[in-house]
C-alpha cells in the first residue's frame, strides 16, 4: 500500500500503518473545531515494524557518500517547497499561527537542510585523525592510528508544539540525523498532525526519488505518550532527539537510562533566558528598551523556547521609569489564540502561580480566557528571586518577571544563581563596558548564547549557532540542536589501528580520495 493511500496512519517506511490504536484528530486553536481526518495512533507492531526498517537501513546510510546524503536532503528541500500551499493552509489550521509564519518557518527549514546538504557533501565534518606509525620509537613502537566520526544508528526524533515544520517532522532534528547517515524515526506531536503528515509524505518522496532504502525514515502518530516511550525502550534505537519542556525532556531521559543499554537523549528544554539591563543603556535608551523587550516576550504569543521570562533591572528611577513603560505596554496588549488549549490553560496556572509567591508584585495580570493569552508582568527584588527556585522556573507564553537590582555585583550574583539557561543578554552602552565583561564571564558559565543589544528570540541557522545550554537548559550542555555543530549529536569517534589502506574508510586512506580537511600528525592539512 502506497503512503499516500491512507490520510490518518502512521508512515511506516513507504506503507502506511493500520487500525488498531486510539484515535485522535486535530484541533483549531482558534475556534475549537475538530479537523479532519481522523489520526490513528501507532500500536506495538507498528512502532517494531518502524524500528527494524531503520535498523536494516542503517548500515546502508552509513555506507552512503556526503554527495548522496546532500543529494537526499535537497530533495526533501524540494520537496517541502512543493507543499508551500498545503503549508500555508494547514499550519494556520491547526496552531492558530499566521499564513507568514507558515511561509517563513518553512523556508528555515528547507535552508537549513540545505546547510546540511552543503556540510556533508564538503566532508570535512567527520574530523579526520592521522596519527603516523612509527616503529623506531622508543621503548616501544608507535601504531599508526586512524579515526573519524561515524553516525551512531537509528534516531528517535520528537516534534515539537511549537515550530510545526523548524523543529517538528523536516526540522533540524531529522535534518542533522540524516546528515550524519542515521536513520529517523519522527514520533509526531498531536498538536498538528496533519501539517505532520504533509512533511512526511515530503520526505518519503525524496527518500524514494533518491534510492535510499524505505527505513530511512517512518513517522508515527501518537495521541498520548505510549508510542513516544515505547520507542526510547527499543532496544535497537541509538539516540532521541526532543524539543520541549522540562517534564518532558526529563522524563526522556530516566527513561533512556534505565535501559539495558542505556541511549543519549538529546533534550532542549526550559529556559527563562535573563535580559540584563546596564545601568548607562537604561539611561540612554529606555523608551526603545521597552519597545525592544514588549516586542520579543509578546513574539508568537510568547511561544518561543528564547522568550525573555527574565528582565533584570538596576534599582532607581530610571528602572522604576523602564518598568512603568513596560508595564503600560504590556496592559494595553491584546489576547492571542495559543497553540493547544492545554498550553493555554498551564500558562495561565503558570502565571498565577508566579502572582501568588511572597514577594511578587503583580504589574499586569489580566483574566485568561480559555484557549488564549494575555500578557503579565511581575516584579520582585534580587534577595527574593535568588531565594526562590520557583522563580526562576519557566512560564511558557507571554510572562515575564521584572527582577531590580542594587548595583552590577548583585547583578553578578544574580547571574551566577541561575539554573542553565538557553540564552542571556545584555542591554549596554560603552560606559557599561566594564561591568558587561564581568557579567559576560558569568553568563559563560550559565547560557549557551550570551548576546548584547538584540533579543534572544531569533535564532540564526549557522555554523556557529548554540542553541543549547546547561541543564535544565537542555540535557548535554556539550551539544546544540541548531546550526550544523548539531550533526555532532548522531555520530561517534571509531578508531582504526593498523589497518591496511585498502580496508580503511576512504576518508583515512592516505590518498585523502575526498580531498577533506584532516588532522595529519597534529596539523590541519588537506593530505
Amino acid at each position: 500500500m502506497s503512503a499516500n493511500d491512507l490520510k490518518g496512519f502512521s508512515l511506516i517506511g513507504a506503507s502506511r500503518g493500520s487500525i488498531g490504536g486510539a484515535v485522535f484528530h486535530g484541533v483549531n486553536p482558534a475556534t475549537g473545531e475538530s479537523l479532519q481526518p481522523i489520526y490513528h495512533s501507532a500500536g506495538a507492531q507498528e512502532i517494531d515494524e518502524a524500528v527494524q526498517l531503520a535498523a536494516a537501513a542503517s548500515a546502508d546510510l552509513a555506507r552512503r557518500s556526503g554527495t548522496e546524503r546532500a543529494a537526499l536532503l535537497r530533495a526533501i528541500a524540494e520537496e517541502l517547497e512543493n507543499a508551500r500551499a498545503d503549508f500555508e493552509r494547514l499550519v494556520p489550521l491547526e496552531t492558530a499561527l499566521p499564513t507568514a509564519r507558515a511561509g517563513g518557518e518553512l523556508g528555515r527549514t528547507t535552508g537549513q537542510l540545505r546547510l546540511f546538504a552543503d556540510l556533508v557533501e564538503e566532508g570535512s565534518w567527520i574530523d579526520a585523525r592521522i596519527d603516523h606509525a612509527d616503529p623506531q620509537r622508543q621503548p616501544l613502537p608507535k601504531p599508526d592510528l586512524r579515526s573519524l566520526l561515524r553516525p551512531i544508528g537509528p534516531v528517535v526524533v520528537f516534534g515539537a508544539s511549537n515550530f510545526p515544520l523548524a523543529f517538528s517532522v523536516a526540522g533540524g532534528d531529522t535534518a542533522s540525523a540524516l546528515a550524519a547517515g542515521c536513520p529517523v524515526i519522527v514520533k509526531a506531536h498531536p498538536a498538528h498532525p496533519a501539517t505532520s503528515e504533509r512533511a512526511g509524505l515530503a520526505i518519503t518522496a525524496a527518500v524514494a526519488r533518491c534510492g535510499f532504502p524505505a527505513g530511512t525514515f517512518s513517522l508515527l502518530f501518537d495521541a498520548g505518550h505510549e508510542a513516544g516511550a515505547a520507542l526510547v525502550r527499543h532496544p535497537l534505537v541509538r539516540a532521541v532527539a526532543f524539543t520541549g519542556s522540562t517534564a518532558g525532556g526529563r522524563a526522556l531521559m530516566d527513561l533512556a537510562a534505565t535501559r539495558a543499554q542505556p541511549i543519549p537523549v538529546f533534550a532542549e528544554m526550559g529556559s527563562i533566558n535573563p535580559v540584563f539591563v546596564l545601568p548607562a543603556a537604561l539611561v540612554a535608551r529606555t523608551d526603545a528598551i521597552a519597545n525592544q523587550l514588549h516586542a520579543s516576550v509578546l513574539q508568537g504569543v510568547g511561544q518561543f523556547c528564547t522568550s525573555p521570562g527574565l528582565i533584570v533591572i538596576p534599582a532607581g528611577p530610571a528602572g522604576d521609569d523602564l518598568r512603568d513603560r513596560l508595564r503600560d505596554r504590556f496592559a494595553a496588549s491584546t489576547a492571542a489564540a495559543m497553540l493547544t488549549a492545554g498550553i493555554a490553560q498551564r500558562h495561565a496556572e503558570g502565571a498565577a502561580q508566579l502572582g501568588r509567591r511572597d514577594g511578587v508584585m503583580v504589574l499586569v495580570a489580566p483574566a485568561q480566557a480559555a484557549g488564549t493569552a494575555q500578557p503579565n508582568l511581575f516584579e520582585t527584588d534580587a534577595e527574593r528571586f535568588i531565594a526562590d527556585v520557583m522563580l526562576q522556573e519557566e512560564v511558557f507564553g507571554p510572562t515575564s518577571l521584572i527582577v531590580r537590582v542594587r548595583d552590577d555585583a548583585q547583578m553578578r550574583e544574580l547571574a551566577a544563581a541561575l539554573p542553565g539557561q538557553l540564552t542571556a543578554t545584555l542591554l549596554a552602552d560603552t560606559d557599561d563596558e566594564i561591568a558587561a565583561a564581568a557579567l559576560i564571564e558569568t553568563l559563560t558559565n550559565v547560557a549557551g548564547r550570551v548576546l548584547m543589544n538584540g533579543v534572544p528570540t531569533g535564532v540564526e541557522v549557522s555554523a556557529a549557532m548554540v542553541h543549547g545550554g546547561p541543564y535544565p537548559a537542555s540535557s548535554d550542555a556539550r551539544s546544540t540542536s541548531v546550526g550544523t555543530a548539531a550533526i555532532e549529536r548522531f555520530a561517534r569517534r571509531v578508531c582504526y589501528q593498523n589497518l591496511p589502506d585498502a580496508l580503511l574508510p576512504a576518508a583515512l586512506q592516505e590518498a585523502n580520495p575526498l580531498r577533506i580537511l584532516r588532522l595529519v600528525d597534529g596539523a590541519r592539512a588537506l593530505r
